[in-house]
């Protein structure tokens, strides 16, 4: 076990950590976006799938990175419209809803992949960007300003996010949908439209969460996110619906990760240790689940409720 209190195995762990926390914010951002107008989408892990394989695709094709991105981009944008209009024009229960997303997704992806690739291929990753000045400090420049350009990216969206909810219009307007959307009409503000927004932005990060996990890994498989996306949609709950939370949250589970898998490297756990060692992500976050339950008075009142005029 004292191998694995070096040093570098330490630092090499935490940077490690940071990467793997990487698609679960970007996904749990957007699904943070859309709870706090009152929309719950439970087909985050669908959308990811289908940004990772069409990013996967763009980038085996073109060999071009930013249209891997875009990618998933445009993809999460088509899919939130297509619940927007599930959830908000036909009035369908959003958890439902959600399922059948998540399942069109697991579906469409795996056979697209088939028909257009077949084996998986490997693509070329983002390489890292080292922050001129911060990369050079001891053990901190390694863990945090040594990863690709992704990664910075989430970390700009958490505080850009954080600002936009709680510091404009816009974000007054989404918190007033999500707590109280009869009072936010009755005001003059489009119930309707602000939640399509949220829940197509939403969406378009589950896209690009998607994207960013298959360039970074730099091939893509059938379930590539393995519950990825149910995980973000924890992750929202253990944030309390802020941004910053979501972010500790990420990079704590992304942490756990990484140390169950460095344990398993160095020979540290095995077998049956091994197999049980990695649950402990998903473990952690059932117990952090249990214990902020009894915050669940910060879940925006209109979370899942469907609008409607004549209501």
């Amino acid at each position: 076990m004292s191998e694995f209190f070096t040093a570098s195995v330490l630092v090499a762990t935490f940077a490690a950590g940071v990467r793997l926390a990487m698609p679960f914010l970007l996904a749990a951002l957007g699904e943070t976006l859309g709870q706090r107008s009152g929309v719950l989408n439970l087909g985050v892990d669908g959308v990811m799938l289908l940004g990772a394989f069409f990013a996967y695709w763009t980038v085996l094709e073109t060999d071009s990175r930013l249209g891997g991105v875009l990618a998933g981009l445009a993809v999460g944008a088509v899919m939130g419209l297509v619940y927007a209009v599930v959830t908000l024009v036909f009035h369908a229960e959003q958890g439902i809803s959600g399922i059948g997303i998540f399942l069109f997704g697991l579906g469409i992806s795996e056979l697209l992949f088939q028909e257009l690739v077949g084996t998986p291929l490997p693509i070329s990753a983002f390489t890292e960007w080292a922050i001129p000045g911060l990369s050079a400090i001891p053990y901190l420049g390694d863990m945090l300003f040594k990863h690709s350009p992704l990664v910075y990216a989430a970390i700009a969206i958490v505080f850009g996010l954080t600002w936009v909810i709680n510091r404009t219009t816009f974000g007054l307007n989404v918190r007033a949908v999500g707590e109280n959307p009869h009072a936010a009409d009755a005001l003059g503000v489009s119930v309707i439209r602000i939640r399509a927004i949220t829940i197509v932005v939403g969406n378009m990060f589950a896209g690009l969460a998607g994207a960013a996990l298959t360039i970074e890994l730099g091939t893509f498989q059938n379930n590539l996110t393995n519950g990825i996306g149910f995980i973000a949609v924890a992750l929202v709950y253990f944030g309390a619906w802020r941004p910053l939370g979501v972010l500790a949250g990420s990079l704590l589970y992304g942490l756990v990760t990484a140390t169950v898998t460095q344990l398993k490297v160095l020979g540290i756990v095995t077998g049956a240790t091994a197999s049980l060692a990695t649950t402990a992500p998903a473990v952690l976050t059932v117990v952090a689940l249990a214990i902020i339950a009894r915050r669940s008075a910060d879940a925006p009142q209109a979370l899942t409720l469907p609008f409607s005029r004549s209501g």
